[in-house]
């Protein structure tokens, strides 16, 4: 089963997203996709870590989730928008690139026997409008991403001030 949390920032979905896991296993696995870019970030991971308990497996992957075996497990993949940024920088802003080795990655786990995949993502394009290229080149490609993930959930459930509605 394959469920996509989406939202804008703040919105609950992290937190909706491992109450869904926690009613799914009690040891569910918790898969950070957060490159630790400076101090003030690496302080946000360290907040988002205390937040689980003794039941959840931290593992730390970037980019390439197909090295883990997710079969008979329930795992929350946190977060789309982290994990894109990494192929997009390491790409060199390459929008088609970074999307195709993306795709093939979600596919590599999508495909595994008798999982739940929970996968958190942000709806950056119904925020403020990107002031440089870059940042708009990167909107496409979070969007472009977040429909080929809504297509393939089983559930989509989009966040709005903490409430889940179910739009899938």
């Amino acid at each position: 089963m394959l469920y996509l949390i989406t939202g804008g920032e703040r919105s609950g979905k992290s937190s909706y997203a491992q109450k869904i896991a926690l009613e799914l296993s009690n040891s569910p696995l918790y898969v950070a996709t957060a490159r630790k870019w400076d101090s003030d970030f690496q302080s946000r991971i360290d907040r988002h870590q205390n937040e689980r308990d003794e039941r959840w497996t931290n593992i730390e992957e970037e980019k390439y989730l197909s090295k883990i075996d997710f079969t008979e497990k329930t795992a929350l993949i946190d977060c789309v928008t982290l994990w894109l940024t990494n192929f997009f920088v390491d790409n060199k802003n390459d929008v088609a690139l970074s999307l195709e080795e993306a795709k093939k990655e979600f596919l590599s786990i999508a495909n595994q026997k008798n999982t739940n995949i929970i996968i958190v993502t942000n709806e950056i394009g119904m925020g403020v409008h990107a002031e440089t290229h870059i940042g708009r080149k990167f909107v496409e490609l979070q969007g472009w991403m977040n429909q080929f993930l809504a297509e393939n959930a089983n559930e989509v459930v989009l966040m709005v001030s903490g409430i889940p509605v179910k739009i899938k």
